[in-house]
């Protein structure tokens, strides 16, 4: 799986989880559908991606 796949699932899993706690738990977990909306406008424009480097870090280090 490549880097920018796996950045799209962790983004789509989040919002998802996200609008499944909101549902069962509190409407406060909106805010994180809102935290990874501005977070994937963020990376398109200035290209600085958090999840990027932490996938890098965890599985693509080293070349392994």
């Amino acid at each position: 799986m490549s880097l920018e796949n796996m950045v799209r699932m962790l983004a789509g899993s989040m919002v998802l989880l996200s609008l499944l706690l909101y549902y069962l738990v509190s409407p406060y977990f909106l805010i994180l559908t809102a935290f990874v909306g501005l977070n994937l406008l963020q990376s398109s424009v200035t290209k600085f991606c958090p999840a990027e480097i932490a996938f890098k870090k965890l599985f693509f280090s080293g070349g392994k």
